[in-house]
Formats: structure tokens, sequence, C-alpha cells
């Protein structure tokens, strides 16, 4: 018995601690010098680089997110979305147009240590809404010249605003079977990335995604690869003003063809290998290139004797209306097959759209016949996609109306020979 009183004596102060532990916040008692820590929500991984989507909303209800910090009583957060803060406190509730949004949260102690949290928060439309979608290439534009807008519902829209700029009257067109806007963009719009909102003929405003304005040379495709001794051809914004091209220490002065949109020339004879692309305008200033999401100075180059049969930016997805040019992607004619030898490997390169659930790409011909070896496949980030033609595989493709690449939520970038 006295052994039973000893030990219920020794647990009492245990227990009382225990008491007092339950009565105070969560993680209060952790001190102002620890590392801060967002304890809940988790936020899933990137996924080949890309940031993951952490809610997926309809444009009539708010996002809300709500964080679990340590140490809970010497930490502030901070929320921002697309760079601009946009909530203080553990909490956000905030409304959003349709379109794509980069959100990042950051705690920050009161000592100054910091740790975050970024992810996307897709907005849907509603059933009816006005809504663009990205198609290729045209969210690059130029101020004074004449853009496109390709999406769903545009026959509503009067008016396309650019960020905080002045509308600009919008034109509707359903020319080469495809629904889209045309619109001018403003002379006075800032280079950078901004906020596209469409207003309908009662005046309500939709969200639209982003454009990226560039009064510069920007190079939107061609640009990373490219063969020894052949034609060279690159295009995007602004061409015109390109003085020079450098690849490696080589400088390339001379060219074929030469407009706002497309620039041609013969590529120097350079061993196989990877380069570094820079390039200068007419004003002295730097040409610029897409790479991937991002815009740089400074492309990665390969030099290769394989053969690049179509190079671009083409968006695919098979749930888009029969007609639809993007649909799938049928932009090499079926002739360039009739010389292809047997035993050559196809390389299609593809990035993915973020916007979409799931993305999906299988090559066939153009009757949507499944072609021997090219299976259809997940795929996610970029990457490349091969299979060889075999002396089936030409064949299907020279009787069946030539060679389509299908799927859902991709980009063909290029498609390459070798």
């Amino acid at each position: 018995m006295k052994s039973i009183l000893r030990l219920l004596t020794a647990m009492l102060p245990l227990c009382m601690i225990c008491l007092s532990c339950s009565d105070d916040e969560p993680f209060s008692t952790v001190g102002p010098d620890d590392y801060p820590h967002i304890l809940s929500p988790m936020f899933p991984d990137r996924q080949n680089g890309e940031l993951p989507v952490i809610a997926a909303i309809s444009r009539d209800a708010n996002f809300k997110m709500t964080l679990t910090v340590t140490p809970a009583d010497y930490t502030d957060v901070v929320w921002y979305i697309d760079g601009d803060k946009a909530a203080e406190g553990d909490s956000i509730d905030i409304g959003l147009p349709a379109g794509l949004y980069t959100m990042k949260v950051v705690a920050t102690t009161v000592k100054g240590k910091s740790t975050s949290r970024e992810g996307l928060i897709r907005v849907n439309p509603l059933d009816g809404d006005p809504w663009s979608a990205e198609k290729g290439y045209e969210r690059f534009v130029a101020p004074g010249t004449v853009a496109v807008l390709y999406g769903d519902n545009l026959e509503r829209v009067r008016s396309v605003r650019i960020g905080n700029g002045t509308p600009s009257p919008a034109a509707y067109s359903t020319e080469g079977g495809t629904p889209h806007l045309t619109y001018t963009v403003p002379t006075d719009v800032e280079d950078g990335t901004h906020r596209v909102f469409l207003t309908d003929t009662d005046g309500e405003e939709f969200g639209a995604n982003t454009v990226t304005v560039s009064k510069t040379a920007l190079v939107t495709s061609g640009a990373g690869r490219a063969r020894a001794e052949a034609e060279w051809t690159l295009t995007g914004i602004n061409l015109d003003k390109i003085a020079s091209l450098k690849v490696g220490d080589t400088e390339i002065r001379q060219f074929t063809h030469q407009t706002s949109d497309t620039i041609r020339m013969m590529f120097p004879a350079l061993a196989e290998g990877e380069y570094t692309l820079t390039g200068t305008t007419k004003d002295g200033g730097k040409v610029r290139f897409c790479q991937g999401k991002s815009v740089v100075e400074q492309m990665p180059l390969s030099v290769t004797t394989e053969l690049v049969i179509w190079s671009g930016h083409h968006y695919v997805s098979w749930g888009l209306a029969d007609g639809d040019p993007n649909k799938t992607f049928n932009l090499i004619d079926k002739d360039v097959f009739a010389t292809v030898k047997a035993g050559t490997v196809m390389a299609i390169h593809y990035s993915t759209n973020p916007e979409d659930t799931y993305h999906q790409l299988q090559p066939t011909t153009a009757w949507w016949t499944a072609l021997p070896g090219a299976d259809k496949a997940d795929v996610d980030g970029t990457g490349v996609y091969e299979f060889t033609l075999t002396r089936d595989v030409l064949g299907m493709i020279m009787e069946q109306d030539g060679f389509i690449v299908t799927g859902h939520g991709i980009y063909i970038d290029s498609v390459v020979l070798k």
C-alpha cells in the first residue's frame, strides 16, 4: 500500500503538467528563438519542377486556407498571390476571378527567421462565362500590335483589359474554325506579366489568366535546337529589332528573312553539342528568349545533325470540338514521311499545361489509329516521347492520310527525326 501511495504521489506533478499543457494554445510554448514551422496543411511536392495545384475552386467561391504554425506566439504570417500581398494572419479568405494563380505564404518569427510554402490556385469559370485558354504563344504580346485570345463564350465580350490599363475594344471571329477575339495591345502598357480581364456587353468583368508584354525582341520558339549548316527559323515578337545573334563565340548577322514575327538564317557549321544563345537588338539591348514558362537572355541551344521537322508550341486536347485546330497536332504534311527511312526514331518534345487535371500523349494516324510501338502515355512537366518509325508505321501513315498527335493538356514544342 505504501508503495502505491508513493507512486501516486510521484505521478501527481506530471498529471498537473499535462493538464496545464492542454489548456494552452497549441505550440505556444515554443520560444522566440526557435525556427518557424508550418505544421498544416501539408503542401504537395513539386512535380518536374512545377508547382502543385493546392486548390481548385469555382470563381463564385472564395479561396480559404488556415495555417498552423509554430512558435505560434512569435510568428507572423503573410500571404502573397502573384507576388502581391493578399492577406496577413493565420488565415486567408479571398475571392479571385477565373484563372491560375501562384500563391506563397511566408511565416516569419520576431527574430527574422522564415519559412514558406508555394502552390497554384486554379479558379474555374462558371458555365456560360466568357473564358480564354492559352493555345500557344499568343499570350506573348507587343505594345501597339493586334493580339488574339482563344476561348469559350467570347461572342459576349466587348473589351479586353490588360492589368490596370485602359480597356481595348474586342472583335469576335470564328475565322479559321476557332472562336477568338482580336484586340490592340495599348502602347503604354509596361513590360512584364499582367492579368487579363474580359468585359461583356452587360459590363460584367471576367478573369482570363495573363499575358506577357515585351517591347524588345522576344523569341518564342525555335531557339532551343538547331541543325548545323541548315536553314534555321525563329518566331516571336519584335524580331525585326534583332541586329545579331550569337551561338557560343560565333556571331550571326546575315538573315535571309526578317519580319516582326519571323527570322530565318543559315545556321553556321558548328560541331554537335550544347551552346549558349544570346542576341543584340538594333538599339543595343538584349534579345530575350522563352524557356519553358520563363523569359531569359541566355538560352541553352543544342546543335545537332538531327532533322527538326517542326518547331513551335501547339496545344492539344482531344476534349475540344471537332474542327478545332487544337483538338490534335496535325501540322506535319504527309509527304514528309515519303522519304523517311524505316528505323528512324521520332522524338516528340512536349510540355504540359498546369491548368489541365491530367496530361496524356499518343501518336496516331490521321484516322486516329494507334501506331505500333507508340502507346498512350501519361506525361508531366517537359520531356521527350520517342518511338521508331518502322516500315509498318510508315505504311500506315501514308495509307491513313498522315500523322497526328492526340492527347490532353499538352503542348507539342518540336518534332525531331534521328
